[in-house]
């Protein structure tokens, strides 16, 4: 099993009334790797003796040259791949930055309007999941795809999906 981050930055919209309606959401588009060529926020794989919260801060760095603080964990999804868990992924959010995205070898970050985020261009279950992420809520999540190695090419089949659940809340600044 695969332990993984993503952390969506945001900017703009109303934070005090959790309106994001003419808010942004910075997302990369996957330039190699499990999703190439597909939108998602940036992250990936924990490494050993590494938190959840300190992959997300390592990863955004290393994928769009972002400085990430003060996450809020805003969801727990468990992606399924022919009956086994293949990954366990660990969201954050934050309004709490510094530096400009800068593209990488393995991602090209954009500020998307969250109205307009490309869920014709991101995972099938995203839609999902996603849109409540980004208006403020909690999600705990399991996804189950069938079809076999790569996960990326495996057919969505079902899922369930809970909403407003409690989370590991602290922020700090890592």
């Amino acid at each position: 099993m695969i332990e993984a981050t993503l952390c969506f930055p945001l900017r703009g919209g109303d934070p005090t009334t959790a309106d994001e309606s003419d808010g942004e959401v910075l997302l990369i588009e996957k330039r190699r790797g499990l999703g190439e060529g597909w939108y998602n926020g940036p992250g990936g794989k924990c490494e050993p003796g590494e938190t959840p919260r300190e992959c997300a801060v390592r990863e955004t760095r290393e994928e769009v040259g972002l400085e990430v603080r003060d996450l809020e964990k805003a969801g727990e999804l468990t992606f399924r791949l022919d009956g086994e868990t293949h990954t366990f992924c660990h969201v954050y959010r934050t309004r709490s930055f510094t530096g400009e995205p800068t593209s990488s070898a393995e991602a090209h970050p954009e500020w998307v309007s969250i109205e307009n985020v490309p869920y014709d261009q991101m995972w099938e279950d995203d839609r999902l999941w996603l849109p409540g992420i980004l208006e403020g809520k909690t999600a705990v999540g399991e996804f189950r795809f069938e079809g076999g190695e790569p996960l990326d090419e495996a057919d969505f089949v079902d899922h369930d999906l809970e909403w407003e659940v409690s989370l590991e809340t602290a922020v700090d600044d890592e």
